[in-house]
């Protein structure tokens, strides 16, 4: 019998918004738009091959990195964050729907839409592939029970008021982490099986908390902060350290970083942090603080505290990326028209869950440099 980790698949998911174009700092929407799409690469080759393109599905690269999951056997994509966008009233309209891809078929193809009752952004699946959690605008989480290809919804349990974010498992599958976006801090709910509960732990966190990793070790969960809205310059942000090896779960430390760092992951091991920020890249041209291009942070975790080792300024242009088991290191990266979402399992113990980093769509970022999913 072969181990979980040996079933998982080397897939890579990357979620396409062909309707949103960031021109020098300001979101369009051009006329007409390609589809919004979700391409299937199969990555257990170099250099990795396309398997499937799928269309017909609604996305968006507004909100946080993990709104694309697969299932640690590589059978289904799920796909949340889906928008259309009404021309003649200038708005983007946001549904309250995951998608459901079978990318074992081929070509993959979209078999299904669950209404979940509210827009849903980040998605984490557990380790065993029968429960996924969807982080909602309302302020609830969204529990899932999946069942084959069958994925149906079987709770919500209430968290915050406002816009919830990204959401992640623990490494053991018994806890998860939920970033309160508009609220601050981050919140942890109980998994027992399927059933999921709220508690009356919070984590201290940065402003605007956004994407959220936990490494495979047991010990430490990873915050990204993308900051206050409407600025001008590219200022520092943070992102933060969380202590997971014992409970209640506790902050340790605000990582400064550059602005805006919409995709963090941390290595399985629990050693290495990759930050990947706008830096000042999502600003208009008249602001003074404007940058064309992002940069990556790498940080060192050693004896409980992360320390700066590298940063690396990325070129424009590029898609988000979302990869499946298999691979150490995953970069993602941001794009003009795409939502690339990664989900990488492999460094999760015994193929754990789909993970996704992402950098934001106008960030300027190159999509083999946007950030790193490790």
């Amino acid at each position: 019998m072969r181990s979980p980790a040996a079933l998982c698949a080397d897939i890579i998911v990357s979620a396409q918004d062909g309707k949103f174009v960031r021109v020098d700092g300001r979101a369009t929407f051009p006329e007409p738009a390609p589809p919004d799409s979700l391409v299937v690469i199969d990555a257990s080759t170099f250099p990795p091959v396309i398997k499937g393109i799928v269309e017909g599905l609604e996305h968006t690269v507004q909100g946080p990195p993990q709104a694309v999951a697969v299932t640690p056997d590589g059978k289904l994509a799920i796909v949340a964050a889906p928008t259309r966008y009404d021309y003649a009233a200038k708005k983007e309209l946001f549904d309250n729907f995951v998608q459901v891809v079978d990318i074992e078929a081929s070509p993959p193809r979209l078999i299904g839409k669950v209404d979940v009752g509210g827009h849903t952004n980040g998605l984490s699946i557990n380790r065993e592939g029968t429960l996924l959690l969807a982080a909602a605008h309302d302020g609830t989480v969204k529990v899932l029970g999946i069942d084959g290809k069958n994925v149906k919804l079987l709770d919500q349990v209430k968290v915050g008021e406002k816009r919830l974010s990204g959401i992640s498992f623990t490494h053991d599958g018994k806890a998860a982490i939920v970033a309160l976006r508009d609220e601050n801090g981050a919140a942890v709910l109980s998994v027992d099986g399927m059933s999921v509960k709220p508690t009356k732990e919070r984590i201290s966190t940065g402003v605007n908390p956004y994407a959220v990793d936990i490494s495979s070790d047991g010990k430490w969960a990873i915050i990204g902060n993308t900051g206050v809205g409407g600025r001008i310059v590219a200022d520092a942000d943070v992102v933060t350290l969380v202590d997971v090896s014992a409970r209640p779960y506790r902050a340790v430390q605000q990582i400064s970083v550059p602005a805006t760092p919409e995709g963090v992951a941390i290595s399985p091991d629990g050693r290495w942090i990759a930050v990947s920020s706008m830096a000042g890249s999502n600003l208009t041209t008249g602001d003074p603080g404007r940058n064309k291009i992002g940069k990556l942070v790498l940080f060192e975790i050693k004896d409980g505290w992360a320390t700066k080792r590298q940063r690396v300024a990325r070129r424009r242009g590029g898609t988000r990326r979302r990869i499946q088991p298999g691979q150490q290191t995953c970069p993602a990266a941001d794009g003009r028209r795409a939502s690339d979402r990664r989900v990488c399992d492999s460094r999760r113990q015994a193929c754990r869950h789909g993970r996704a980093i992402e950098a934001r769509s106008g960030s300027g970022l190159d999509p083999l440099d946007a950030s790193l999913s490790m």
